[in-house]
């Protein structure tokens, strides 16, 4: 038998034992005890007043220690006031929470934008709000289209001044809704009637300035919230604009390509056959100024103690327009396209990683995206009806839409003179020089180009829920039970994808004032990289692109329908559930089932009767159909060992359905490096069976000391391949070989350790410590993407009555992100230091700051291995200075 088989079916085996004597101890505790009596029907619930940081962390510990499931909550310190500037990096300061700071096409940002769980894909969470799911969208192009569109949510769209609380559920219950295989993170607002005050008014005014870009930016939020004396109706209303300068200065190696067999390189040194070479080594300059805005509100009823009712509602827009300029050395288009004999060749461990060339074949690419953006929105119906003493049925109904769009963009690349050579450093900026050739002024056209595209993502939702308390059942509680119906639609669009017009190559290009690129340019990167390149201005490049026969701008002919799919999901999901306890011990146990039904519709090239009329082929849109069950019994047990002691277990299967653009079946091609990434209509969703045995140790008031063991068994998790295809190279004008990325299933598993320690220190300090190890792989060798080792959290704060500072440092070790341009795509270890700091100037005035990347990291990545470097990014310090009010 195979070792690795063995080792796991060993492994499977212990989970086993160890829930039986779970399940037997709980069982022979129910036989001994009796039901505890219900709370009377005047029982009054007092409400917890959160106004700082040790008693947001005592609200956090409060529900940690009373959920029957294994789960971490952050409760903001007042209303509109995380812990952090970002929910993403709020909940990043709990035990197996890692985040990163784009969707994967866009390389690495400042801000972090996803969330995974316990070393998984983001995809593989469930992101909701008030119970729901949300749809946002990404403002940049490489998410709307081909490969990365994920299912995780943009947190890009998700101010934190909505944010009451964030909780964290890493083992399901039947009544949760079902999409997360790592855990779900629920998102939840304020509600009017929770409010301790009739009328609640907060504002914020703040100054954001990044040190990079050197701009400061404003911030404005707001809160009004009023509710009448009898506490049975309440209005909130929430806005918010917050704009943002953005700068990042990077080296990119997109992707690596091997040297063909037949080209005069190898010929003249068959070692170099195979030998793999980066197919561009690229200077990026990204620059922007994005806008977020828009508001909440919220309004609740209680006509009587036993009817409520809240109709809620959310909209946020982001306004994100950019410009990147990347200076490209190009050593493959040299080997491989122009038969360069490369001189100074170097090659290690299978790289070639320094060369000189009589002749770059590389180009600049200038790119103009005035109407980049996103936007998200929701509107939720909750009631809730106490139809008799002990039953209780409650329903949602809702709609949420988002989308993500760019419009009007411009392409264009100018031909470079003299030679080129370069030398990689593996994780140090490759060194580059262009002997010969002159960096400081604009050459000919070489290529133009632009367009448009978006992403459409919509879901509307309908759930009841009852839950029915019982007596005189021996150990059992309540039971609950419900429906939940969604009818979900996401689109791929890319209407038009120009290419030069008729006088594109003989008219004048872009005008150019002298602009270069800014002199710190990768001063912050090491290795003596150069600055002196010459850049547009983006109204420019903008300008240049309306000139009529500049570029053609038909939307038949520069219809690129190879981006593009439909995709129609519809669930139906019905639960069962029962909660079970005795003195000193209570739980859960239940059973979900959902039917999946799923309509997808792809180009596929050619047909016996295909649209004609577009450059990149014919076509035939075909519809792919498929319907899936899945049953997904859970449990969860917690054990009150002593009063401050818990022990918990839980045992569950759980599905999370595959990213849509893997199911989308689309190819995104990219005709300069020879790549493109495809989808697979028949994928399987992700199904795994998981596990959870935790202690937790409340010591003493506001201080916990927790460890946690975690196992999932992944039977059918996405990975991704490269193969090789032929597709018609529209800049080539001929059919070409690419390098084209995949998903597909397979199976692995994911298991480790989550240990955490909080305590309050002396009169005002305090410590927040955690550390996460998590061991994922597929079963064929491979990696699984996004699973960091080794993840850890060391936050220090201080607190009085006027004055209150935190410290937050996050570690997270390195990861596989994904397959890009043919090549790994790892991202390297990085920490992070973060620091907020409150002054009560008055009762009702605040003085905050804030600061993100205090140590100015630069972003690592590389391929297979570390002498395949792929990208490094710096995005500098970023802070805020302001005022909050509070009346």
């Amino acid at each position: 038998m195979n070792q690795k088989k063995t080792g796991q079916q060993h492994t499977r085996t212990a989970i086993a034992a160890a829930v039986t004597v779970l399940m037997m101890g709980a069982a022979s505790q129910a036989a001994a005890q009796t039901t505890a009596p219900a709370p009377a029907d005047d029982t009054v619930v007092p409400s917890v007043v959160v106004t700082g940081v040790r008693a947001a962390l005592e609200q956090s510990l409060r529900q940690k220690r009373s959920a029957d499931a294994v789960v971490d909550v952050v409760t903001a310190e007042d209303i509109g006031k995380m812990p952090d500037k970002n929910v993403a990096d709020a909940i990043s300061r709990l035990p197996g929470v890692n985040t990163q700071s784009s969707a994967g096409g866009e390389g690495g940002f400042g801000e972090n934008d996803r969330v995974s769980l316990r070393g998984t894909s983001p995809s593989l969470q469930q992101t909701l709000f008030n119970g729901h799911a949300i749809s946002t969208g990404d403002w940049f192009i490489l998410n709307q289209l081909g490969g990365n569109v994920g299912r995780s949510s943009s947190f890009s769209l998700l101010p934190s001044e909505l944010v009451g609380s964030v909780v964290v559920q890493k083992s399901p219950t039947a009544d949760l809704v079902e999409g997360g295989v790592s855990g779900a993170i629920n998102v939840i607002t304020r509600r009017p009637l929770d409010l301790r005050q009739p009328l609640t008014i907060e504002a914020s005014v703040q100054g954001t300035y990044n040190d990079l870009a050197k701009k400061t930016e404003p911030q404005v939020s707001a809160l009004v919230a009023w509710k009448n004396p009898e506490n049975t109706f309440g209005v909130l209303v929430q806005g918010f604009s917050e704009k943002q300068a953005v700068r990042r200065d990077g080296q990119e190696i997109l992707g690596y390509t091997p040297i063909l067999a037949t080209s005069a390189a190898a010929i003249a040194n068959p070692a170099l056959a195979g030998v793999q070479v980066p197919t561009f080594i690229g200077a990026s300059l990204f620059e922007q100024t994005k806008k977020r805005s828009g508001g909440a509100f919220d309004l609740e009823a209680k006509p009587s103690r036993d009817v409520s009712i809240d109709l809620n509602g959310f909209y946020s827009e982001l306004k994100a327009p950019h410009q990147n300029t990347n200076w490209l050395a190009a050593p493959a288009n040299s080997i491989n396209s122009a038969n360069q004999i490369p001189t100074g060749a170097v090659v290690r461990n299978n790289t070639l990683v320094a060369a000189g060339f009589p002749i770059n074949n590389g180009e600049v690419d200038n790119i103009y995206r005035p109407d980049a953006g996103g936007e998200s929105w929701y509107l939720d119906l909750n009631g809730k009806w106490r139809a008799t003493r002990d039953l209780t049925l409650s329903g949602k109904v809702g709609k949420t839409h988002g989308v993500g769009y760019d419009r009007d963009d411009v392409y264009y690349q100018n031909n470079v003179n003299g030679g080129m050579a370069y030398a990689l450093n593996g994780l140090s900026p490759a060194t580059v020089s262009y002997p010969g050739g002159n960096t400081t002024s604009p050459g000919s056209t070489a290529w133009a180009g632009g367009g448009e595209s978006q992403s459409v993502d919509q879901e509307k939702y309908a759930q009841i829920d009852a839950d029915w308390r019982v007596a005189d059942m021996g150990p059992i509680e309540a039971f609950k039970f419900g429906a939940r119906f969604t009818d979900h639609d996401r689109s791929a669009e890319h209407p038009l994808e120009t290419r030069p017009g008729a006088l594109g190559f003989s008219n004048p290009g872009p005008a150019w004032n002298g602009q270069l690129y800014p002199s710190d340019f990768a001063s912050d990167l090491g290795g003596n990289l150069s600055s002196n390149y010459f850049k547009y201005d983006g109204a420019a490049l903008g300008a240049w692109g309306a000139v009529p026969g500049n570029r053609l701008l038909d939307y038949v002919v520069r219809h690129n329908w190879t981006d593009e799919f439909k995709l129609k999901e519809k669930t139906s999901a019905l639960y069962a559930m029962a909660d079970f306890g005795g003195d000193g011990w209570h739980g859960n146990v239940g059973l979900r089932a959902i039917q999946t039904k799923q309509t997808t519709i792809v180009n596929l090239a050619g047909g016996t009767n295909p649209i004609v009329g577009s450059a990149f082929g014919p076509y035939t849109p075909t519809t792919f159909e498929r319907t899936y069950r899945d049953y997904l019994p859970s449990a969860n047990v917690k054990f009150d060992v002593t009063p401050n002691v818990v022990v918990r277990t839980a045992l569950a299967k759980t599905i999370a359905r595959p990213d849509y653009s893997a199911l989308g079946g689309s190819v995104s091609l990219n005709d300069d490096a020879l790549s493109g990434s495809g989808g697979n209509v028949n994928l399987n969703p992700v199904r795994s069976t998981n596990f959870d045995l935790s202690a937790e140790w409340y010591f003493a008031p506001k201080a916990l000391l927790s460890a946690g063991f975690f196992y999932m068994d992944l039977r059918s998790i996405v990975a991704q391949g490269t193969s090789t295809g032929t597709y018609y190279n529209n800049k080539r004008g001929t059919q070409t070989v690419y390098q084209i990325t995949s998903p597909y299933n397979t199976t692995g598993d994911n298991k480790g350790l989550e240990l955490s320690w909080q305590q309050p220190i002396a009169s005002n300090f305090g410590m927040l410590v955690n550390y996460t190890y998590a061991d994922g792989k597929l079963d064929d060798g491979g990696e699984l993407l996004n699973s960091s080792k080794n993840t850890g959290n060391v936050t220090g704060y201080y607190e009085d009555s006027r004055f209150s500072a935190r410290l937050a440092y996050n570690y997270r070790s390195a990861y596989k992100a994904g397959v890009d341009r043919g090549a790994s795509q790892h991202v390297d270890s990085m920490p992070s230091l973060a620091a907020s700091l409150n002054i009560k100037l008055t009762e009702q005035l605040t003085f905050t700051f804030d600061a993100l990347n205090l140590t100015n990291e630069t972003i690592k990545m590389y391929a297979e291995n570390k002498d395949r470097p792929r990208a490094f990014y710096s995005n500098g310090r970023t802070f805020y200075v302001g005022l909050r009010m509070k009346l």
